[in-house]
């Protein structure tokens, strides 16, 4: 039985969508001889036709994805945000340092020991610039007797 049209007069007197129209399955045939918007209106006042309630947004998926990151999934690169070229800057100051340490050891002003411990410190984050690497090496005495 078709009650397409049944169903959209009621979705307008209801004012909700289409598929909130409850028509009660018994009552069809009553519903099917209700041609005029006064017909459906009667049938919505008898409660044959009825408006379901709003069903809200599962969350589901928001308790499945929650549970993922506890457990340390969903963390990887695309999904952090940062500062905008952050990797980059990162890159361009551990190449200054690393270039820094390099002259030190070629110049034999550091000991070859130091400089592997000093270049593991500067992969680690220790250093913040070039200047902070001298810095260092002087408080700490790693320079070469001369």
């Amino acid at each position: 039985m078709n009650l397409r049209n049944q169903r959209r007069l009621a979705s307008g007197i209801l004012n909700v969508g289409g598929n909130r129209v409850w028509i009660d399955p018994d009552e069809a045939e009553k519903v099917s001889s209700a041609i005029t918007r006064d017909d459906v209106r009667r049938l919505v006042h008898e409660g044959t036709i009825r408006a379901m309630p709003e069903s809200g947004t599962s969350r589901g998926r928001k308790r499945a994805s929650h549970h993922k990151r506890i457990l340390g999934r969903r963390s990887g690169p695309g999904r952090r945000k940062g500062i905008h070229r952050s990797g980059e800057s990162w890159v361009t100051r551990i190449r200054s340092i690393r270039r820094r340490l390099r002259q030190l050891r070629d110049t034999r002003l550091i000991e070859q020991s130091s400089y592997r411990k000093l270049n593991l410190l500067a992969k680690g984050g220790t250093f913040r610039s070039a200047r902070h690497v001298n810095e260092y090496i002087e408080a700490h005495q790693l320079a070469r007797r001369r």
